[in-house]
């Protein structure tokens, strides 16, 4: 399995450096997985009816049609039907909006994050869930509520259509259902936690930047159990960096690096 870096939106939020949205394309000879898919086509199209005022001055997107993941796909030569499957780390909606850009792909996801993105009530769930609310759902869609597997230590489970080579690894706290996807990469593992952490010092050590921390504790759900989250990724980074490279979703210096 091939995996390939793409950023699928630029953010520019007031007081911290330019963050991207860390989008895995995966190909294989069944087609293509994406793991999130970022901004799409019709966020690029209607910021405020898709995305909300509140979320555009907080995180200040460039919104560029040449970042959704439909258009980087056609630059690689590929077309939208080759995308077999999307695997979601949360519906966020700097993670989701690309999912109408593919409606004949399989979507996965946890459980309890589908309820949650169709159902939760209050202002936090109306604003971060609010492009796959305005969003026609796919026709294939898998969820799941059973993690019966340990994947270094937690709770995961094989996806339906993919084997041994994806796990999709429990991470919660950003959000009740948040997932990491853990894809086979050689002889080890690339986890991507999605927003588990924002900033790469948060599970290997070093300074984060007051705005991040503040940011990524306001956009938990559940703040301690987010920072236990963490607590396990910076362990299994310390244990484990020999056979597990570990990426989130928002780091720009991380993402750099992976392509490189």
């Amino acid at each position: 399995m091939r995996i390939r870096h793409l950023n699928c939106g630029t953010l520019r939020p007031i007081g911290t450096a330019a963050m991207v949205c860390h989008v895995l394309l995966l190909e294989s000879d069944d087609g293509l997985t994406l793991v999130d898919t970022g901004f799409g086509l019709r966020d690029v199209a209607d910021p405020r009816g898709r995305l909300g005022r509140s979320l555009i001055t907080a995180v200040r997107p460039d919104l560029d049609e040449s970042e959704t993941a439909i258009a980087q796909i056609a630059a690689l030569g590929f077309e939208p039907r080759d995308v077999t499957d999307i695997v979601m780390t949360h519906l966020d909606s700097d993670h989701s909006g690309g999912i109408d850009d593919f409606p004949a792909a399989r979507l996965h996801v946890n459980a309890r994050e589908l309820a949650d993105a169709d159902a939760q009530p209050g202002p936090s769930p109306a604003v971060r869930y609010r492009p796959w609310r305005r969003s026609t759902r796919p026709a294939h869609v898998q969820s799941y509520d059973r993690f019966p597997d340990s994947w270094f230590g937690l709770p995961a489970t094989t996806l339906a259509t993919h084997g041994d080579d994806l796990a999709f690894v429990t991470l919660p706290g950003h959000t009740s259902g948040h997932m990491g996807v853990a894809v086979r990469d050689g002889d080890g593992w690339l986890l991507h936690c999605g927003d588990a952490f924002y900033h790469r010092g948060g599970v290997s050590g070093g300074g984060v930047a007051m705005t991040m921390r503040f940011a990524q504790a306001a956009s938990a759900r559940h703040p301690r159990i987010a920072r236990q989250t963490r607590r396990r990724l910076a362990d299994l980074h310390d244990h484990a960096s020999d056979t597990v490279r570990l990426v989130c979703a928002h780091d720009a210096v991380q993402y750099d690096r992976a392509r490189g």
